[in-house]
């Protein structure tokens, strides 16, 4: 690992720790050359499938494109950025899981939108207002019914 501040590619690890997934380690390490310490995170690299756009286009799979969303629609509402990170490592399991080579937009779409509604449900509705374009008030309000029908069935009542 080449250090930050001299260039130097001698280093001694001091420290490693795992994060509670046990997906990330971080080391503390120290340069031999100036004796100063810098952190390094590792993360296991895995092969995502590629996403089918609507309009047919292939793209590689963008974390930070997921996370930047989750970002817009929590946007002043309780959830933490360790939630939105939660929610995106899980999101990528579930698409790992599925072994499949590509896999449909709309797909990774809908498991966002099951992920916000059990996150926030002012999210859920912001993040469904823009995905799925609705054309008029109308369709809004049918999909607020269905939230509202669903939380109503949860509670019991």
């Amino acid at each position: 690992m080449k250090c930050p501040y001299c260039g130097h590619l001698d280093n001694k690890v001091v420290d490693s720790r795992l994060n509670k997934d046990y997906t990330i380690t971080r080391r503390r390490r120290l340069c031999d050359l100036c004796n100063r310490r810098f952190t390094t995170y590792e993360r296991l690299e895995v092969t995502m499938p590629m996403l089918i756009k609507k309009d047919g286009r292939r793209e590689t799979w963008d974390r930070s494109k997921v996370v930047s969303g989750l970002k817009k629609a929590c946007e002043k509402r309780p959830v933490s950025m360790s939630q939105i990170e939660e929610s995106v490592d899980s999101l990528e399991r579930q698409l790992q899981d599925m072994g499949e080579r590509e896999i449909p937009i709309n797909l990774v779409g809908a498991r966002v939108m099951d992920l916000l509604r059990q996150m926030d449900d002012v999210a859920y509705v912001r993040f469904a207002s823009v995905y799925r374009q609705f054309k008029d008030l109308n369709e809004f309000m049918e999909e607020l019914k269905g939230l509202l029908g669903t939380k109503e069935e949860e509670s019991g009542d």
